[in-house]
Order: structure tokens, then sequence, then C-alpha cells
């Protein structure tokens, strides 16, 4: 602390020195920016396998359709490449943190005789323990259609060992719907990501994960740490029939948005991809320095975090139709209503799951609660619902309108 305040005030006593001349400010600037390119450029590094954990999100590429490029043939294709790279085994001994996860939920006592739950805190505390690697580097290897490769320089990560970067892949001939598998060069094929290539039109659905289709209380701290780090995950009763059939109807390109930090991808793609559709997950880029921010991550800032994204998504599919699900536990509805505000053509349903197997949440249940979130929202758009068969009709009328 005390070496930030010295800088922070011999910043402020250079302010107030008198300002150089112009030709000097000048040459002073572009000095600056010398070094700070080589600077940079000496401070990156390439990730290896050897001293690296990497981590490449599955992705959807979209084609931007514009009127500039209609005019030149067919559009690019784009895809957001978000990589993560930590430092391997940088946090050997986590007994503590295991010890003080079993603490906070109540495990204290069985910890210690019950070798499997420690294994199991141990499987999924470790990612959020892992020192990140920033200012590194790396290049994918993604495949095409003609069997020949594209090499893609991507990163460098930030401070928190992430990067995520549009790709331009250039004016391919796929069809809707292509999936192809690309790799980290260099790695052997251990490190790969999966992209979805989705045309312009079509359906898209965007879906919460926590309280949506996964069992968490993230009304509940130690719900949260228990569901999080010690219990098998499990689906909402009736979630994974009811998504199921929205494919057969919609045949919808899948996004989950949840506020749930980046270190739970691993987690959450097995969990997704074990009972629902694959799709793109959108996790929040940023980890924790202990438990009480761990919690808050779930549950702060949602509403502009959600939208935000909501944004970036419209940006990329302006043309689809959207079908939103959430649930009532933090901002779903809130933010889903904000979204069909800015882009009421977009948005053609809202489905809120009213959770009711939580407790203390007679206020965000409440009717007036939705009456005041969807404000301005026509009531044909969104439906609360306790169980998935409710619902099962949005989707068929849905699948019945002109697209």
């Amino acid at each position: 602390m005390s070496s930030a305040t010295a800088r922070e005030r011999s910043l402020i006593v250079k302010s107030r020195e008198p300002k150089p001349r112009s030709k000097t400010k000048r040459k002073f600037k572009m000095l600056k920016f010398i070094s700070s390119v080589l600077w940079k450029q000496a401070s990156l590094q390439i990730a290896n396998a050897r001293q690296h954990t990497v981590w490449l999100f599955d992705n959807t590429a979209y084609q931007r359709v514009t009127p500039k490029a209609l005019g030149q043939g067919r559009p690019a294709w784009r895809v957001e490449v978000v990589a993560c790279v930590f430092e391997k085994d940088s946090r050997k001994d986590i007994s503590k943190f295991v010890a003080t996860i079993a603490d906070l939920i109540g495990l204290d006592g069985e910890i210690g005789s019950d070798r499997e739950t420690r294994h199991q805190i141990t499987r999924r505390l470790r990612p959020f323990l892992y020192h990140t690697a920033p200012a590194h580097t790396m290049v994918i290897e993604i495949p095409l259609s003609d069997d020949s490769i594209q090499l893609h320089q991507i990163g460098p990560t930030d401070s928190n060992g992430i990067c995520s970067q549009t790709v331009n892949l250039g004016s391919l001939h796929l069809a809707d719907g292509t999936r192809t598998r690309s790799y980290l060069r260099g790695w052997e094929g251990e490190v790969s990501m999966d992209t979805l290539f989705a045309g312009p039109e079509g359906w898209l659905l965007i879906s919460d994960i926590d309280d949506t289709i996964k069992y968490t209380m993230t009304s509940e701290p130690t719900g949260i740490l228990r569901t999080t780090f010690v219990e098998t995950a499990r689906p909402i009763r009736g979630m994974p029939q009811f998504y199921f059939h929205t494919q057969r109807q919609l045949v919808p390109t899948w996004f989950y948005l949840s506020a749930s930090p980046y270190n739970l991808y691993p987690f959450l793609r097995e969990f997704i991809h074990t009972w629902f559709n694959p799709g793109t997950l959108m996790l929040r880029e940023s980890s924790w320095m202990d438990v009480g921010s761990l919690i808050r991550s779930f549950t702060t800032y949602t509403m502009e975090y959600k939208v935000n994204n909501m944004e970036k998504l419209y940006q990329s599919f302006p043309k689809r139709q959207v079908l939103c699900i959430g649930d009532s536990t933090q901002t779903d509805p809130e933010a889903y209503a904000e979204i069909y505000r800015r882009h009421p053509t977009w948005v053609k349903a809202i489905l809120i799951r009213k959770v009711t197997d939580v407790p203390h949440l007679e206020g965000k249940n409440s009717p007036e609660r939705f009456r005041t979130a969807f404000k301005g929202v026509p009531e044909s758009v969104w439906t609360v619902f306790e169980e998935p068969e409710e619902v099962y009709h949005v989707v068929d009328r849905l699948s019945q309108s002109i697209l």
C-alpha cells in the first residue's frame, strides 16, 4: 500500500510541474509510446503445455449481414475466441481451502472421513486457485471445409489470464449448423474448442443456468457453495425434456448466459453436455480472491452484465428470433424485459421459472415484482411458470409463427 501511495504522490507532484513545450512534449510522448511497445513485446510469452493449463471455450460463428457486405458477395464468418491461461500446478496444497469450504457448509465433521467428498471439493475448487498467466499468446488451428487450416494468433491474455478476440474466418461456403473442432497448435490435440456456424436467420435461445436449468440455490450462500463444490450437479426437474422439445420444434442456436465466474467453465460445460443441448457458455470474465467474492459474483450486477452480453448477441444476430428463459431468483425478468424494450422485434418470448423450492423468495415471486419488471412488455410476450409442462404450448406456438 505504501508503494502505491508513493507512486500516486509522485504523479501528483509531476502534474504540478511546468508543461513542456509542444515539440518537447511530442518527443516525450513518442519515446513513451515506443518504450511501452518494446516493454509489452518483451514481456509477451507463448503458452506451453509444460508450464500452463489452457481452456478454449466453445463458440458460435456468425455472419454480420450489412448492405456493404451484401454488395461484396458472401459475408465473412466471424467468431469470438475466448481462451484462459493458468500456471500449471500453481497451488499444490489446497487442503486448507477445502477445509474452509467444508466448514462453511457444515461438513467439517465428515470431510475427514469422506474421501470422495474431499476429492470432489478439491477438483471443483482447483480452477479457482490457479495462478493466472497474463501477457501470454497462443496459436489456434481452425480447419476449413476444403481440408485446409487457418492459423490465428490469440492473445495476449489480460490480468485475469483471459483473452477474448474476434477472428475473421473469411467468406467460407458453410451451411447453417456446421460444426468444426479447432486445436491449440503445438499441444498435440490436448486443447480444443467446438465452433458452430450459425447463419443470420432462424431461432436463437438465450438461457440462464443457475436455478433455471441447474439446481444452485443462488439465494442461499451456503447453498451456492454446497451445489457448486460438493453435490453432483442436478438439473431442474423436467427442464431437460422441455429443452429437447424446444430443440425439435425451433432448432435454435443455444447460448447459456450465466453470471457464474469463468472458473466454473469445465464444470458447467460437463453439466450442459450431460443434460442439455450443447451451446456457447457466456460467463463472467473475472475471478475471486475469497469466498465472499465468489458468492457475490453470482448475485451482484447481474442485470447490467446480462443486458450487455445480450446486446453483443443482438449485434451478431440481429435477424434471428429470440426466446429468453430464466428464473426469479436474480434479475432475469428485469434483464430480459430491458432487452425486449430495446429490441421488441428481436425478442419473441420470455419464460421465467418461478423458483419455489428455495426459501425466502416471497418478494421475488410476487405478482407485483413481475408486473413492475415487465412494465411496457406485452403480456403475450412473457410467461411465468412453475413447472415446465406449463410452457410447452408457448414453444409450439412459436414454431408455427412465420420466420
